[in-house]
């Protein structure tokens, strides 16, 4: 039904997938208890599809935060994007737009890492589809454990505040993310400067914490470059 190659980047992309679904469950879970109705959540996670970001804004919704810095916030968090972007786009170039669209809403970290080895090792390698099969796979895991999360979370009495949860993922996120000294340095700067300005106004600490902590981390891997 599928060629070969779509195929092979749903295998590459299998050994990824289970760690999809405890973070979509709860994604879903923390949408649910953030206030947002079971339809909201689920289009928030179509709409969106980026679990970092789509678990800050949930969070700055809870807190009531202003629309702006939420939009804000999750652009901040997903700006690698356009580095994933502008470094696949070459093998894509040949592509019709409605493909380029599709490719560009299902570019996550997981497909943009599969498929930009699998291209430059295998010449012979069908590009979208092997793409197509690698971040295809992720949307469907993401999505149906966040709808999953989304109706599990509407069971769970609210006087179990499991809203820990959010911060939680972001701490395991940094513990495996933080491998040499510039992420040492943006996760500790960042850290700081989001605890300092906990309480400014709209919810500014978060943003100011990430662009600090891009910004150190940057000076110092060009120092150490």
């Amino acid at each position: 039904m599928f060629p070969d190659d779509f195929r092979a980047g749903v295998r590459a992309a299998l050994p990824s997938l289970l760690g999809l679904v405890p973070f979509g469950l709860v994604a879903g879970i923390a949408a649910v208890n953030a206030g947002l109705s079971p339809l909201q959540a689920i289009g928030l996670s179509f709409v969106v599809f980026a679990g970092a970001s789509q678990l800050a804004a949930v969070d700055l919704l809870a807190q009531d935060a202003s629309l702006a810095v939420v939009v804000v916030t999750a652009v901040v968090i997903n700006l690698r994007m356009a580095m994933y972007s502008a470094s696949i786009a070459p093998y894509f170039e040949s592509l019709r737009r409605r493909w380029e669209l599709v490719c560009s809403y299902l570019l996550t970290d997981v497909g943009y890492a599969l498929s930009i080895t699998e291209f430059a090792d295998d010449e012979g390698t069908s590009r979208l589809w092997y793409y197509l099969g690698a971040a295809g796979a992720v949307w469907a895991i993401w999505q149906l454990a966040t709808i999953a999360g989304v109706f599990l979370g509407t069971g769970i009495p609210e006087q179990w505040n499991i809203g820990f949860a959010v911060p939680l993922v972001f701490l395991t996120l940094l513990v495996s993310e933080v491998s040499d000294r510039p992420r040492l340095v943006a996760a500790l700067i960042g850290g700081s400067v989001a605890v300092v300005g906990v309480n400014w106004p709209l919810n500014l600490g978060l943003i100011g914490g990430a662009l600090a902590g891009v910004g150190s981390g940057v000076l110092v891997d060009r120092r150490d470059g």
